[in-house]
C-alpha cells in the first residue's frame, strides 16, 4: 500500500475518527472536530492535507532536532534494512550497528557513563531504570533501598513505571498510578510558587526537600531521585540557578543514586550534549531518546555508569525488549549523531541560535498577557496572567485559557503546545534566526487574539 494524500482532508479525518485512538486525546471529541491532517515536511515547516505549511515550534514531540527531510537518515535506515533488518541481542549475540551506537554513546556522554542499556523509547528506559537501580542495590547487600523519589510535575513516560516516577495528577487518577515505591517532591517552580522568596532561596528550598523525604524515608530505603535537568512536559520549567548544585551535594552526601532524565533535554537542546553538562550534574544514569534519532526511528536507552553496570553485570539481569538496540534504529542514530557533530548543530546552538531564541523569546514579555517569558537552550516557556504584579493565576479551570491560545497558535500556523496556562516551545536545533522572527511573529499575533478572546469573554479575571 502507497500511503500518499490522494484522498480529501474530510474523508481522511473520518477515517481517523473511526480507527485511530490518540495518546492523551479526548478521542470522541477529536473525531467531532476532526484532526489535522499531517502530510510532509521539510527542515522546520510541516504541510497539511490543504496545503498549509506550518512552523513547527516543536520539533515534532521534542525530538526532530535536525530537522524534517534528512535523506542521509533515510538511506541509512534503506541500507541497514537491506543487510540485517532484524535482529535481537537476547541470546549472546550482538550487532555492529548496537554496539557501535553504545561505544559512540560512551564517548559522547560525560563523567564515566560508559555502557548503555537500549530500549525502545524514553518511557520503556525509565521503566529499565526502576529495575536497574533496585537490582544494583540488591546486589550490594541492600535489597531494602526501593524506593525512587521524583518530583510532582516531573514527565518520565506514561507506562505503569514511568507514569509512576512522572509526578502528573491527571495521570495518576488513571491506572491504579503510582505504583509502590516511588514518592514526590516538589517542583523547582519559582515563578508559580515561589511566593516572596527570591528564586535562588526557593531553588534551595525545593532542593532540600529531597534531603528532608530521604531522611523522612530512611537513607536506608532509598534507592535513587529521578529529575528532568529542565521539566518539559511540565512547562518548560527552568529551575532557580540554586537547585541543581544543592541537588547535587544531597545526593553525594547519602549516597544515592541519581537519575538525569535526558530525553528531552539530551542531544543538544540545551547547547550542550547533555543538559547534565549545562547544569554540572554527575547522574549515574541518564535516560535517553527523542533526539538520539531525531525520531527518525524510535529509540531509546539508559546510559549507565561504570559503577552501576559493573554491579549488574555480576549477574543475570532477567530484563529486556524485543527492539532493544534495533538494528534499524540504531543505524538510524549513529547516522544523526554524525550529522549533529560534522554540521556543529550543538555548538551552533549555544553560540548564535539559543541566545538569538533567547532575546527574541523574551521581548514577548512586554505583552499584557505574559507574565514570564523564558527560555533554556532550545526549550521557551510563557506564562500568561490576567496580572504580572501579582503572578496571579487566572479564575478559570488551569488550562482554560492555554487551550484558547494553543487553538490561536494552530490557527496561525505555529505550533505551540499549552501545559496549563504556560505556552511551550522546543523547535528543531536547525531553526534559523529567519524561522525564529517568523516563529515570535505569530506567536505575538497569538497574544493579540487570546488577550482579545479573554476581554471579549470577560475571563480577564484573577482567582481569588
Amino acid at each position: 500500500m502507497t500511503l500518499t494524500n490522494i484522498a480529501p482532508t474530510a474523508e481522511l479525518q473520518a477515517l481517523d475518527a473511526a480507527h485511530h485512538m490518540h495518546p492523551f486525546t479526548a478521542n470522541a471529541a477529536l473525531g467531532a472536530k476532526g484532526a489535522r491532517i499531517i502530510t510532509r515536511a521539510s527542515g522546520v515547516r510541516l504541510t497539511d492535507s490543504d496545503g498549509a505549511e506550518l512552523i513547527d515550534g516543536m520539533a515534532g514531540l521534542w525530538c526532530v532536532n535536525i530537522g524534517y527531510g534528512r535523506e542521509e537518515l533515510a538511506e541509512a535506515a534503506a541500507r541497514q534494512m537491506r543487510e540485517l533488518p532484524y535482529y535481537n541481542t537476547f541470546f549472546q549475540t550482538s550487532h555492529v550497528p548496537a554496539l557501535t551506537l553504545a561505544a559512540r554513546l560512551a564517548e559522547l556522554a560525560p563523567g564515566d557513563l560508559n555502557h548503555v542499556f537500549f530500549a525502545g523509547s524514553g518511557s520503556e528506559a525509565n521503566d529499565t531504570n526502576i529495575r536497574m537501580v533496585r537490582q544494583y542495590w540488591a546486589l550490594k547487600g541492600q535489597p531494602e533501598r526501593r524506593t525512587i523519589i521524583a518530583r510532582r510535575n516531573g514527565y518520565h513516560g506514561s507506562t505503569m513505571g514511568g507514569g509512576s516516577l512522572g509526578g502528573m495528577a491527571a495521570m495518576h487518577a488513571q491506572g491504579g498510578l503510582p505504583i509502590p515505591g516511588i514518592v514526590h517532591i516538589d517542583q523547582p517552580y519559582w515563578w508559580g510558587e515561589g511566593g516572596d522568596m527570591t528564586p535562588e532561596a526557593f531553588g534551595l528550598a525545593r532542593a532540600r526537600q529531597l534531603e528532608e523525604k530521604i531522611l523522612e524515608l530512611g537513607v536506608e530505603n532509598v534507592a535513587a531521585f529521578i529529575a528532568e535537568p529542565v521539566q518539559g512536559a511540565g512547562g518548560v520549567i527552568i529551575p532557580p540557578d540554586s537547585y541543581w548544585p544543592e541537588i547535587q551535594r544531597i545526593v553525594d552526601k547519602y549516597g544515592i543514586l541519581l537519575i538525569a532524565d535526558e530525553v528531552i533535554t539530551g542531544f543538544g537542546r540545551l547547547g550542550h550534549w547533555f543538559g547534565s553538562q549545562s547544569y554540572d550534574i554527575r547522574p549515574h544514569i541518564m535516560t535517553i531518546a527523542k533526539g538520539l534519532s531525531s525520531g527518525y526511528q524510535p529509540i531509546g536507552g539508559s546510559i549507565v555508569c561504570d559503577e552501576v553496570a559493573h554491579t549488574i553485570a555480576q549477574d543475570e539481569f532477567n530484563h529486556g525488549y524485543t527492539y532493544s538496540g534495533h538494528p534499524v534504529a540504531a543505524a538510524v542514530a549513529l547516522e544523526n549523531l554524525r550529522i549533529m557533530e560534522e554540521e556543529g548543530i550543538v555548538a551552533r546552538v549555544q553560540s548564535e541560535t539559543a541566545p538569538y531564541l533567547a532575546k527574541a523569546w523574551a521581548s514577548l514579555a512586554d505583552h499584557p498577557l505574559v507574565g514570564e517569558a523564558v527560555s533554556r537552550g532550545m526549550m521557551a516557556s510563557l506564562a500568561l496572567t490576567p496580572d504580572k504584579a501579582s503572578r496571579a493565576r487566572f479564575a478559570s479551570d488551569p488550562g482554560t485559557v492555554g487551550f484558547v491560545a494553543r487553538e490561536y497558535s494552530f490557527g496561525n500556523n505555529l505550533v505551540m503546545r499549552h501545559v496549563g496556562d504556560r505556552l511551550i516551545i522546543a523547535p528543531p536545533l536547525v531553526i534559523t534566526p529567519d524561522d525564529i522572527d517568523a516563529l515570535i511573529s505569530r506567536a505575538r499575533k497569538t497574544l493579540d487574539q487570546t488577550h482579545d478572546h479573554l476581554r471579549r469573554e470577560g475571563m480577564l479575571q484573577a482567582a481569588a
